[in-house]
């Protein structure tokens, strides 16, 4: 990953390994949906992503289970910055209730599309270590805070 990129800065840190591992398990979950287009697994993903999002990340079960596995593997401990994967889980959760919207108004095709879009921010953080949330992140913050700044 890029040592310039401009996130969020979080006075927490978490393990890399569970966080990549977090990016797996979602790419799964959404996989099964996209065959399945069972909107519960979408729902679950919303509240772990919720939960994510939240000094409550301790109850998400994808981060449990991520936990549970990088325990028992011969991975080394890597800590990182936890505020670009809080920024990213919080995209996971708009993304998720885009999901849900669309499919609740029977936008079968938009639904996939945007699962799809989120399966591959997951994948590329999971499997390449490259945060799409550090990358957009800083056009969101001119955004929001473009006032402060004219």
């Amino acid at each position: 990953m890029k040592n310039y990129a401009f996130c969020p800065i979080s006075d927490t840190r978490i393990n890399e390994r569970v966080a990549r591992t977090n990016g797996v398990i979602t790419v799964l979950i959404l996989l099964a949906f996209g065959y399945s287009q069972n909107l519960l697994l979408i729902v679950f993903l919303g509240i772990d992503f919720f939960f994510r999002a939240t000094p409550y990340s301790k109850y998400s079960l994808v981060g449990i289970t991520s936990r549970t596995i990088v325990k028992h593997l011969p991975f080394e401990i890597q800590l990182i910055n936890a505020g670009p994967k809080i920024f990213a889980a919080r995209i996971g959760l708009l993304f998720t209730a885009l999901i849900i919207l669309s499919a609740l108004f029977s936008l079968v095709t938009a639904s996939l599309v945007i699962a799809g879009v989120l399966a591959l921010f997951s994948l590329l953080e999971g499997a390449f270590g490259i945060c799409i949330a550090c990358i957009i992140y800083p056009y969101i913050y001119k955004l929001t805070y473009r006032a402060k700044f004219s």
